[in-house]
């Protein structure tokens, strides 16, 4: 078998949750020590990047790096998520035709610009209530969905891109003011393509939100596909063969209680006829080394052998460094290291010799 440490590339299909997709892995390859970097909402597709072995101890800086989302806003109607798994909150009869009217006139060159002048660069974004953030020790969608009020408070972000694709005009059916779905009644809404690159901690479900709010109409993400974390992009033909794409299935079990519940589970998309370890191996196979898989999660340093020797006793090094940084020594990442002054590098991290 062989080194069982690396990252993998996953492209999380709909419908599944980050950590679905985490027991996946930790299945096909009979492993404890398996994370991710970033979760992925289980409406959102795209890169979702798994580690292994020693190389989850790169899982951490990969969370902070930014990111890029495709995305389709539905300008017109908000949910209780901000996301097309929530519910259609309903619209008195007077609101509904107060946006029908605000969305008659919207034009693209509006959307544009309320986008440029207050959802790109620096800005302060409430969170989504359904997220993960954590008060009192309890996560904000576990007490959403108890009905108990979430607040909570803005925070910087910053939006490198923010760039509209594309405008479509349509319609969705609409639920009554009592929560009733009322068949044939009809509103108008405009579809929003668009493009996000942003910083880490960035909600692109608050970002549909909150144009829908600046707009007068309200809004949601009806699709969220993120194609690149840091420099993990979808795009690079040099990590084509690193990506595993996935699908979600089906799996009907009886709980403890009796009852019959179905939920999906994330299957990875192997070759058929796999079992055991020939599935993991094959698994192993697609994934990123440790060692360029550093050189990809941060800046790198080529050390020698004399030097990787010193990193693992836990010894400086003669190198300047500015921040958190991976020694490797040719094919072997030997130590995350960080500054210690201005002409020393200390190991924070050490790995043994591959």
């Amino acid at each position: 078998m062989p080194d069982t440490s690396g990252l993998i590339i996953i492209d999380k299909p709909q419908g599944v949750t980050s950590f679905d997709v985490v027991a996946a892995v930790r299945g096909a390859l009979h492993l404890k020590k398996v994370g991710h970097a970033g979760t992925l909402d289980p409406m959102a597709t795209g890169v979702l990047i798994v580690g292994f072995g020693r190389a989850t101890r790169l899982l951490s800086p990969i969370v902070g790096h930014d990111k890029t989302y495709e995305t389709t806003i539905r300008l017109g109607r908000r949910t209780t998520t901000d996301d097309a798994d929530g519910d259609l909150l309903p619209e008195t009869a007077d609101a509904a035709e107060t946006i029908a009217g605000r969305l008659g006139t919207l034009t693209r060159e509006t959307i544009e610009r309320t986008v440029a002048e207050h959802l790109t660069g620096e800005i302060m974004q409430v969170p989504s209530t359904y997220s993960a953030i954590k008060i009192d020790g309890q996560r904000a969608y576990d007490l959403a969905r108890e009905g108990r009020d979430v607040e909570l408070a803005a925070r910087p972000v910053t939006i490198g891109e923010f760039t509209v694709l594309d405008v479509r005009r349509g319609e969705t059916e609409i639920p009554s003011a009592g929560g009733d779905r009322e068949t044939g009644v009809r509103v108008p809404v405009i579809d929003v393509d668009a493009r996000v690159s942003c910083s880490s901690g960035t909600y692109i479900r608050s970002l549909g939100r909150d144009l829908g709010e600046l707009l007068g109409v309200g809004g949601h993400l009806i699709r969220l596909r993120r194609t690149r974390v840091g420099r993990f992009d979808l795009a690079d033909p040099a990590l084509a063969g690193h990506v595993v794409t996935a699908h979600a299935e089906a799996r009907t079990f009886t709980n403890r209680e009796g009852e019959t519940i179905t939920r999906n589970r994330a299957v990875l998309d192997l070759p058929e006829g796999l079992a055991g370890a020939q599935r993991a191996l094959a698994l192993i196979d697609r994934a990123l080394p440790a060692a360029a898989a550093a050189r990809l999660s941060m800046p790198s340093i080529d050390v020698t052998a004399d030097e990787a020797a010193e990193l693992r006793y836990g010894r400086r090094i003669e190198r300047r460094v500015q921040g958190p940084t991976a020694a490797v020594a040719q094919d072997d990442l030997v130590a995350i290291v960080d500054r210690a002054n201005g002409h020393q590098a200390k190991p924070v991290t050490v790995f043994p010799a591959g």
